[in-house]
């Protein structure tokens, strides 16, 4: 088990390798814990922490760096946050007020890029299952353009291919049909509604109905999408500038985005911050990183 002292050196290790980047040596770790301790004696705790798989020593430095288990108890023990400043709080917030969904992510990705100065990812909002309002519109014979207004203003098209022609009059009888009947309503609730009140309509309009529903319970189940700011700044991280194929695969990941929103998507699901740390996230290029994740509601 750990002792006091031992948490207060690999408390400072890190701290001072986070701000620095660089390997800590025993003559920086008496400086800055406030221990007052011999070099040997700090040294011989750096072995047993090394032996533990809390730090490592790199071939070209006599200091040591923490390992993803050091790291690991870090935020779990060690890890103090503080409330960021005033001005800063007023800025992000003041960056983040626009009238559109989209818009908020954008610059809330910005916001947390500028704030750590790494990148910032967020993952956008999915569909909404509700909806406001339908119309449809004929395109030409057999397609018909479906468009839903969701609750909050947001505004999906999808093209729907028919097995006949349907009139002006018919699109605008099953408009008004499922905007008077169903509106503020998902679009599995009302397939499980309508299927008891399409018997007593008439075949054309109830198929065009069906095909409306298939189409709205798509589109809200499309995957959620992300907005990622600041990659560049990784460029600027310590050892990871330099290793051009870590790099080529962190931005190969940002380009791909399917692994990353799998993570997203999970994280979205759980209470507060989480952070992974190196393998933890399972994401190849991450493993001498951390991700740190939280859920957030518009």
């Amino acid at each position: 088990m750990m002792d006091d002292r031992s948490k207060s050196l690999l408390k400072t290790l890190i701290e001072h390798y986070i701000a620095d980047g660089q390997p800590v040596g025993s003559r920086a770790l008496s400086k800055f814990s406030g221990l007052d301790l011999s070099a040997a004696t700090i040294r011989n705790v750096m072995a047993d922490l090394e032996e533990m798989g809390f730090v490592a020593s790199p071939h070209t430095s006599a200091g040591r760096i923490p390992t993803p288990k050091g790291y690991r108890l870090f935020v779990d023990t060690m890890l103090t946050v503080k409330p960021i400043e005033e001005v800063m709080a007023h800025e992000a917030q003041d960056a983040i007020q626009a009238d559109a969904p989209q818009r908020v992510v954008t610059a809330a990705a910005q916001v947390l890029s500028n704030l750590s100065n790494f990148a910032g990812v967020v993952l956008t909002p999915r569909r909404s299952e509700l909806f406001k309002q339908i119309e449809f519109l004929r395109l030409s014979e057999k397609r018909i353009l479906l468009i839903l207004v969701t609750p909050d203003g947001d505004v999906q098209n999808r093209i729907i291919l028919t097995e006949r022609d349907y009139s002006s009059n018919e699109l605008i009888e099953a408009a008004n049909y499922l905007n008077s009947h169903f509106a503020g309503l998902s679009f599995f609730e009302v397939k499980e509604r309508l299927r008891l009140e399409l018997e007593g309509l008439r075949s054309g309009i109830a198929t065009l109905m069906e095909a409306a529903l298939k189409a709205g319970t798509e589109t809200a189940d499309t995957d959620a999408g992300m907005v990622i700011s600041g990659e560049r700044r990784l460029l600027n991280v310590g050892d990871l500038s330099s290793d051009m194929d870590k790099l080529k695969q962190l931005f190969g990941m940002f380009e791909e985005k399917t692994s990353l929103l799998q993570l997203l998507d999970v994280s979205s699901r759980a209470e507060g911050v989480q952070v992974f740390i190196g393998g933890e996230s399972h994401l190849v290029p991450m493993e001498d990183m951390a991700v740190i994740t939280a859920p957030y509601n518009v």
